[in-house]
């Protein structure tokens, strides 16, 4: 077998022809899109020029070249393994004939839609702002990791706790026991991951822009090496271009092999990997939750907890994602000019009525209260600022 961890200079039909059945654990492919155009990028400091034909004579070349090499890559993905082909609206529907004809319309799994802002030009018609990555595995026992992102900014806190069930019409309900109470679910950590992945085009400053042209973002390789891999597996990307999926990889403790048919890809793949550059996106890190209506400022004193952002509720601020006894684990601030009775109030009926027997109170300001007053259910917590604030007192 080709050495793991490598950039190799060839055809991707004639190098994967040379590997062994099954010994692949993820593919991941960035073919020709069937564009018509010769692509070409100059590097930022202009030293250097990037460029390959996406030029056919017609449909039928074009189907043909991919054919004979996703046949060869079917060939060594192991029985587990996934292969994840990524296009555009040019050739998109080639593609997944060709893939059904290869792997079988019962081996797809998902059609992922690669969302993106992009800067507006004078062209007619919409403006192009997503890609497609088609998802299929060798067989029915293919690995999978399920990732989950934060509820939605209009879900509301029962969606959350409370327990769903099919009635007899099958409609989807809130469950409750016999005397009508509602029923709690277990401890949930989000909503599974979707087929549409909002993840930032890479800008032209962006640090790991390199000056390939098609160069993809590695935040989007790491979301494919995170559902469809885990660490160790070996990773082959035969379209590698500047690298960015051998990047991904090994950034993530995965091993990979690339393969291009451009001497200089294979050696920008290869500086890449010696000193890898990755990107933090700003939108990735705020998330949509910089358009929500949860309380920021006690989220900022929550931050380094496993907790879920409560919106449109004005009783919590958060939801713990560690449950207490089986029941949730409510969380509010004292907001500015608010009584900790008041507070203590509001939060105390939230609880009783999502069955919460534990939940906590931050306090954030100096206040009167009388310890035996507060609700049973409510356990008041001192902010650091405030402790902060009162030691500076004394000291004073």
């Amino acid at each position: 077998m080709n050495k793991l961890d490598s950039v190799i200079h060839g055809d991707c039909l004639d190098i994967v022809a040379t590997m062994p059945e099954n010994s692949i654990d993820l593919i991941y492919l960035d073919p020709p899109f069937f564009t018509q155009k010769t692509q070409q990028l100059t590097t930022r400091d202009g030293t250097k020029t990037f460029s390959y034909n996406d030029l056919w004579s017609c449909h039928k070349e074009y189907a043909e070249f991919l054919f004979v090499r996703l046949m060869g890559l079917k060939r060594v993905l192991s029985d587990t393994g996934s292969l994840f082909v990524h296009c555009d609206r040019n050739a998109s529907h080639i593609i997944r004939m060709i893939l059904d004809s290869i792997f079988g319309m019962e081996q797809f799994r998902s059609e992922i839609i690669w969302t993106y802002k992009r800067w507006s030009n004078a062209k007619k018609g919409l403006l192009a702002s997503h890609q497609t990555l088609y998802f299929y595995s060798k067989t029915d026992d293919f690995k999978f990791n399920t990732l989950y992102t934060d509820y939605s900014e209009s879900t509301n806190i029962d969606q959350i706790l409370q327990k769903r069930i099919r009635n007899k019409q099958g409609k989807s309900v809130y469950a409750r026991n016999e005397t009508g109470e509602i029923i709690l679910d277990n401890a949930k950590n989000g909503v599974p991951l979707s087929d549409v992945w909002d993840i930032p085009y890479l800008n032209p400053k962006a640090k790991e822009r390199v000056g390939y042209p098609t160069q993809k973002p590695i935040a989007l390789l790491e979301r494919v090496l995170a559902i469809a891999s885990n660490e160790g597996d070996i990773v082959l990307d035969p379209f590698c271009g500047s690298g960015t999926t051998l990047v991904a990889a090994k950034l993530n403790n995965r091993r990979y092999i690339g393969i291009d048919e451009s001497a200089d890809a294979v050696e920008l793949s290869k500086q890449r990997l010696e000193s890898p550059i990755k990107t933090e996106s700003e939108l990735l890190k705020k998330g949509r939750q910089s358009y929500s209506t949860a309380d920021k400022d006690a989220l900022k004193l929550l931050k380094g907890i496993e907790l879920q952002p409560v919106h449109r509720n004005k009783g919590v601020d958060a939801i713990l994602k560690t449950q207490y006894l089986g029941t949730p684990v409510l969380v509010r601030m004292q907001k500015k000019n608010e009584s900790l009775t008041e507070a203590a109030y509001l939060l105390s009926t939230a609880a009783k009525k999502r069955g919460s027997i534990k939940s906590f109170l931050i306090k954030t300001q100096e206040d009167f209260f009388i310890e035996n007053e507060m609700p049973n259910n409510v356990e008041i917590v001192e902010s650091i600022p405030y402790k902060i604030n009162n030691a500076i007192k004394f000291i004073q």
